[in-house]
Order: structure tokens, then C-alpha cells, then sequence
């Protein structure tokens, strides 16, 4: 589907959906944004549910990209309980953001009984002022999703980002239509999870979103000629010349879904 071009600032002009790109790496980002992505979730190590992109991935893409970044602040895998050090991080890293063009950042805070840490995600999201804040996955680890979400607007959180605490969106998307009721626009509800060109149009008429989260990824071979295939980086017996990128066909064909023309 063929897109005019936007300026950061502007939502897409064809309907109201908005599909935010999930990118572990600039070509990701620059993929999401040719295939017609309206936002992107910029990230590391989507292989652990991803963490804070490098500050050069960060300025350039800011710099590259005419579509909104979001930054995932989120300094190691694992739970969603932080150390006062890595609080302190997070801080620094969300001036980072702020400072070099970030339209957004995303996050999650949880404190030792599952619930959200309103303290320091407070602390937070007056740091990343006027920046717009997600309340990310942490939300799917949540004992009580209805309080959860009370909890997030009484923040002034923008939205929350959530598979609906199942295994993907579609699974978990009835209680994504129940909390997107009962939210009644005073949040958005955005699904993530699982979500593909193949299911997004059941997904939708299931929950009736407004933005979905994607990464629409395909696998990428190495350019690399020589290949030594007796070492590895990451886990033994993993191929060190495949990994995976978003993929601009996938973006164009999920938006084909979302938005028809």
C-alpha cells in the first residue's frame, strides 16, 4: 500500500490504526519505516524480549528516520524488579533519549508482589516529560491486570503494550477487549505479541485496537564469503551468518490488512 510521506509529528492520514514496528537494529528501523511503519520501538536482544539499544543506535535512528522513535528502557533481561543501580540507569538513559530526539520511551516497573512500582515509574515518566511513555510487557507479569491498568492511568501513562498476559495477542485477546472497554480511551491498549499479516485482521475484529505491535521479521544471510562455522559467538551449534530483520514486504502486507484501500 503506497503511503504519503510523514513528518514525525503527523499520524497517518488513512485511517486510525497505527501499527508500531518492533526493531532490534537500524536496519530494522529503516525497514519498518520503508515498508510504511507508523512508529518503531527501537530495541537490543530481541531474542530476551529486548533491552536498551547502544546510544549510536539510538542518535542514528533519530537521525535516519521521518517516522516517531520510541526506546525500550529496560537495562538487562529477566524480571522487572531493579536494583537501585540499574533504577539509576534508566534515568540516565531516558535523559539520553530526551536529549537526542526520542519522540518516546517504554517501560516497566514492577515491585516484589507483581504490582507496578508506582513510585519510581512516577519518577520516571516526569523525567521523560514531554516525552510519551508505554508501560510495556512488564503488564503481562502483573497479578491483577484490571488494577494494573488503574494503577498505569493514574500515571498518565499514554498506553500499555501487552499480549493480554497470554503467550501471544491472539491468544490473550479477549482480556485485550476488556480492558480496551473498560479503558474507554482514557489509555490506549496496544496488543503485542505473535502479531502477523496472518492474524491481525482476527486479532482486531476480536479487540477492536487502535495500534498494534508487530516486529514482522524474516531471516537475513551474511554477506560474510569466508564463514568459520567451528566457532560462535552466542550458543554452540547456532548459525553465525542467519539472524533476523524486520521486513519491509511483511509491514506493507500486514498495513494491506489493517488500513485497505
Amino acid at each position: 500500500m503506497n503511503q504519503e510521506p510523514r513528518t514525525k509529528n503527523q499520524e497517518p492520514s488513512t485511517m486510525n490504526l497505527i501499527l508500531e514496528v518492533c526493531a532490534g537494529s537500524i536496519t530494522s528501523a529503516l525497514n519498518a519505516s520503508k515498508g510504511g511503519a507508523h512508529r518503531v520501538e527501537l530495541c537490543d536482544n530481541l531474542s530476551v524480549g529486548g533491552t536498551t539499544p547502544s546510544p549510536g543506535i539510538i542518535r542514528q535512528a533519530v537521525s535516519l528516520l521521518n517516522i516517531p522513535v520510541f526506546v525500550l528502557v529496560r537495562p538487562r533481561a529477566g524480571d522487572f524488579l531493579y536494583s537501585d543501580d540499574e533504577f539509576e540507569a534508566m534515568k540516565d538513559d531516558i535523559l539520553f533519549c530526551k536529549d537526542h530526539g526520542a519522540e518516546g520511551v517504554v517501560l516497566g516497573l514492577l515491585k516484589p508482589d507483581g504490582t507496578v512500582d508506582m513510585e519510581r515509574t512516577g519518577e520516571l515518566i516526569r523525567l521523560a516529560h514531554p516525552m510519551q511513555v508505554t508501560f510495556h510487557r512488564a503488564f503481562d507479569m502483573i497479578p491483577d491486570a484490571y488494577q494494573a491498568m488503574e494503577d498505569i492511568i493514574q500515571l498518565g501513562i499514554n498506553r500499555i503494550l501487552t499480549s493480554g498476559q497470554a503467550a501471544s495477542a491472539l491468544s490473550g485477546a479477549d482480556l485485550i477487549a476488556e480492558l480496551i472497554s473498560i479503558a474507554d480511551n482514557r489509555i490506549i491498549i496496544m496488543p503485542g505479541g505473535g502479531i502477523s499479516e496472518e492474524n491481525v485482521t482476527t486479532l482486531l475484529n476480536i479487540t477492536h485496537a487502535k495500534e498494534v505491535h508487530a516486529s514482522l521479521r524474516s531471516s537475513v544471510e551474511s554477506a560474510m564469503q569466508f564463514k568459520n562455522v567451528k566457532s560462535f559467538m552466542g550458543k554452540t551449534g547456532s548459525d553465525e551468518y542467519v539472524w533476523l530483520e524486520t521486513d519491509p514486504e511483511k509491514v506493507r502486507r500486514l498495513l494491506s490488512e489493517i488500513n485497505p484501500t
